[in-house]
């Protein structure tokens, strides 16, 4: 019969870790006697990272003495103790390709029920001293599982472990585990585990989004139970020639270039909201500068049209407004990005400010050109009538639309713009005002503008109730940084070439950042130099595991070591594990 042999806790502590602060409770210690375990803990135990880990679902965490045994064989190892791997139970018996999602164990007076594997993280590398950790315990299939605590009650070590009830389905927590991790899964075991009752929500949403990809009659890479969907395969990779066939002034700082193919080959169509890169030389002497801009027009294989506001001090737009001219030859990328207008019969909020309404232009068009019976609503909010751009092709579209609604907040009015004509009311766009002008909540909402901008109308949206998977943003520059544990105890910083070095690798160009800087070999990924440059990033395991750190490939390509579990999106790289195998241009 299966034993507890022993219970583990730990509180969250700080831990020097590659130069940052590192807050976690993977060191984790036996301690003697009972002790209570409750809902969401047992006494005395704590998490660093409460997304990760922790919580209903995660409340306790069972590792194998048959895996301690593994492990020390296959890392020849034998100094091994308790809590080794994290777990608050080692445990002697219930594998990991017996144990099943749903089934059910009395250990001492406590109930518990089997929800998912491990999350695999960064920080059992850390532990374990070998940062290849959490790559290694899926590929060898030793996660380890979670439990949820059914009924509160005492536990110690020595107790029996009493299968009490089998999870419907009998799917192994090995299974489950591969299923996501490693490609291995069919249509069939996705509707299985979709049927788990016990299943914890977050691979829940995986699952589900892994099923969608199987059902859809569109070919696809990549996993999206580990990624958000990066939209489909870029037409062509790096750059085409297209020709400046016409410049429109927008707005006082807004102003559009439309492209046509100097190459005579049409252009993909893009999805509406998808943005392209622009390759801009001012000086043949410099690197060349790289700027995102969304498209603003209905899909065409015909032309591109992007509008660029001038920023101040703005390299790069300072560039389009004052030295492009009709006829010129630019380097532009295919379409691309995952902010694109979903099918639906949802009501559809299209919330812009500023230049954040080129992306939501497209979409416009789109419904339009479709006739679509949605109920659409145009949210838009700018400075004044000279700071409004696309005013009268907006409101075109709309007119054409059965079930349209409009709404124009001017934040800084001018005396000649009139209410009721020009704009509707003064002020800023909020949920306060959605919610006056009655906007359903039921609705897929878009979100484009000023960081602030989505800021606040994210935070406001989700307290208004709307589930974030009906809430899809655009973000111009740099998405927020995502360092799961780090304690940062420095200011941060612009990005900027990495200290002390000179290096004469391939050219390493970070489009959304604006910085291009040469490989140096001393890093081990395009990840540590992006660190080692603040350009903002995202990461969770670092070792092909989890996707988090999955971006955009714009031009180049990268060899992997080591390899990852599972190749990402065509047109992405996982930048955990790879380097450049010349020059390369990254969507970070």
């Amino acid at each position: 019969m299966p034993r507890l042999l022993s219970v583990n806790v730990g509180l969250p502590r700080d831990i020097a870790w590659r130069g940052e602060m590192v807050r976690t409770a993977v060191w984790k210690k036996p301690v003697q006697g009972r002790r209570m375990v409750r809902r969401l803990n047992i006494d005395g135990d704590g998490q660093g990272d409460l997304a990760g880990h922790g919580g209903e679902q995660r409340a306790v965490f069972v590792y194998q003495i048959e895996s301690y045994h593994y492990w020390e064989r296959q890392l020849n190892r034998n100094d091994f103790v308790f809590g080794q791997f994290g777990e608050n139970f080692t445990v002697e018996g219930l594998s990991d390709e017996e144990v099943c999602i749903g089934d059910q164990y009395q250990i001492g007076g406590a109930l518990f029920e089997v929800t998912q594997p491990r999350v695999t993280c960064y920080r059992v590398g850390i532990r374990m001293n070998n940062p290849q950790m959490p790559a290694l315990l899926v590929s060898h299939k030793k996660p380890g599982f979670y439990l949820r605590v059914l009924q509160e009650g005492e536990v110690e070590a020595g107790n029996k472990i009493v299968k009490v009830a089998d999870g419907p389905e009998h799917m192994t927590v090995e299974e489950i585990d591969a299923m996501l991790y490693l490609g291995r899964h069919s249509r069939e075991q996705l509707e299985r585990a979709l049927r788990l009752p016990a299943l914890s929500p977050g691979w829940r949403t995986s699952f589900q989004a892994l099923l969608e990809q199987a059902l859809s009659e569109k070919t696809a890479s990549g996993n999206p139970g580990l990624t958000q969907v990066s939209g489909p395969p870029p037409a062509w990779p790096g750059f085409r020639p297209m020709r400046v066939s016409r410049m429109e002034r927008e707005s006082r700082s807004i102003v559009s270039l439309v492209f046509e193919s100097a190459d005579e080959h049409p252009l993909a169509a893009a999805l509406p909201g998808q943005f392209v890169v622009l390759r801009l030389r001012p000086r043949p002497d410099s690197p060349p500068l790289l700027r995102n801009y969304s498209l603003s027009d209905a899909p065409s294989v015909d032309h591109y049209r992007v509008s660029v506001k001038q920023e101040a001090n703005g390299a790069a737009s300072t560039y389009v407004h004052t030295q492009v001219h009709v006829g010129d030859v630019l380097e532009v990328s295919a379409p691309r990005g995952a902010f694109t207008l979903r099918q639906s019969k949802s009501p559809v909020v299209l919330l812009s400010a500023g230049v954040g309404a080129t992306p939501m232009m497209a979409m416009l068009h789109t419904l339009a050109a479709e006739a679509s019976p949605r109920d659409v609503w145009w949210l838009f909010g700018a400075r004044n009538h000279d700071e409004h751009p696309f005013a009268q092709e907006a409101r075109r579209s709309l007119t054409t639309l059965p079930h349209s609604h409009s709404y124009i907040l001017y934040s800084r009015p001018g005396q000649e713009d009139r209410p009721g004509l020009d704009f509707d009311a003064p002020g800023h766009l909020s949920v306060t005002v959605l919610k006056a002008l009655g906007v359903p909540r039921e609705a897929d909402f878009y979100l484009c503008g000023p960081a602030a901008f989505l800021q606040d109308l994210t935070t406001g949206l989700v307290a208004w109730g709307i589930t974030t998977d009906h809430v899809y943003t655009e973000i111009f520059g740099p998405t927020p940084s995502s360092t799961p544990g780090v304690v940062y105890t420095r200011p941060s910083l612009p990005p900027h070439p990495p200290a002390g070095s000179s290096g004469m690798g391939p050219l390493v160009s970070f489009a959304r950042s604006g910085l291009s800087v040469h490989w140096v070999p001393a890093f081990q990924s395009l990840l540590e130099l992006a660190e080692a440059c603040d350009v903002p990033v995202r990461w969770s395991c670092r070792t092909g595991v989890c996707h988090s750190c999955e971006s955009g490939l714009i031009a180049g390509s990268a060899s992997y070591q080591p390899e990852p579990l599972e190749r990402p999106a065509e047109g992405t790289l996982l930048i955990c594990c790879s380097q450049p195998e010349g020059e390369i241009m990254l969507d970070l």
